[in-house]
């Protein structure tokens, strides 16, 4: 193995950090500096104690529509949703909807699906707890 390559372990001892080397797991990403503002953090927080939350999405919008929180509006939680997807904290799945979830406030949009953190996600909630930064 090259000396310059990093073992992340999280895509199961891959090589990292190198042309070709990662297939793009984030493991490695999770120990770089993320900053998230407040509605990311509450919603990861959320998402710690509610591992799968329901999204939707309208025909044609890549937009997640989030109605179970209410601190937020629908279009404040897209955008903290979009932002966490794109940091690789939270996987969204519009193909993979919750069973046994009453989907009827999201009657309106034809993608039901749900989001659930990714292991990048878990890693910077303990690295918050560590830290002391989830407690109010």
């Amino acid at each position: 193995m090259n000396s310059e390559q990093n073992q992340c372990g999280a895509c199961g001892g891959g090589a990292c950090g190198t042309a070709g080397g990662c297939d793009g797991c984030s493991g490695c990403s999770a120990r770089a500096s993320v900053w998230m503002g407040e509605g990311e953090l509450e919603l990861l927080q959320d998402l710690a104690q509610t591992p799968f939350l329901p999204i939707a999405r309208r025909e044609g919008s890549q937009d997640p529509i989030y109605l179970e929180g209410a601190r937020y509006t629908p279009a404040e939680y897209g955008q903290i949703i979009t932002s966490l997807a794109q940091k690789r904290l939270v996987r969204l799945d519009y193909d993979l909807p919750l069973s046994n979830f009453d989907y009827t406030a999201y009657e309106g949009f034809p993608h039901k699906g749900s989001m659930a953190l990714t292991a990048a996600g878990q890693h910077a909630l303990e690295l918050l707890e560590i830290q002391g930064a989830s407690e109010e």
